[in-house]
């Protein structure tokens, strides 16, 4: 079980520092969003999961898995929350981008 654990901690940290590294390194504020919710939500789930399988109790796993759920249910809304402000304030998308399908004719 320990190793499971660790593998899971590795992981969840690796999905972290690659949200982390997809906010630095991506060009607008939209592909930093959404490597940031999505990488970011994995990790979390990830540690959140290994954590609740160390501590051997069911109390503390049911508690880390409401958290996961959590994390599933709001990243994706604020996620789109945000990204529909940034468009409606002005944030424009970068020019590799292919399409604005937000964009007023």
């Amino acid at each position: 079980m320990t190793i499971v654990v660790a593998i899971m901690v590795v992981a969840g940290a690796l999905f972290t520092l690659s949200a982390a590294a997809g906010l630095v390194r991506f060009p607008d504020v939209y592909t930093r969003m959404h490597a940031a919710s999505k990488a970011g939500t994995v990790g979390s789930g990830l540690m959140l999961i290994a954590v609740g399988l160390h501590s051997g109790e069911f109390p503390v796993m049911a508690r880390a898995l409401a958290g996961v759920v959590f994390f599933i249910l709001t990243a994706p809304i604020a996620a789109h929350l945000l990204a529909k402000a940034a468009h409606q304030v002005g944030y424009r998308l970068d020019s590799s981008s292919v399409r604005d399908d937000m964009k007023r004719n």
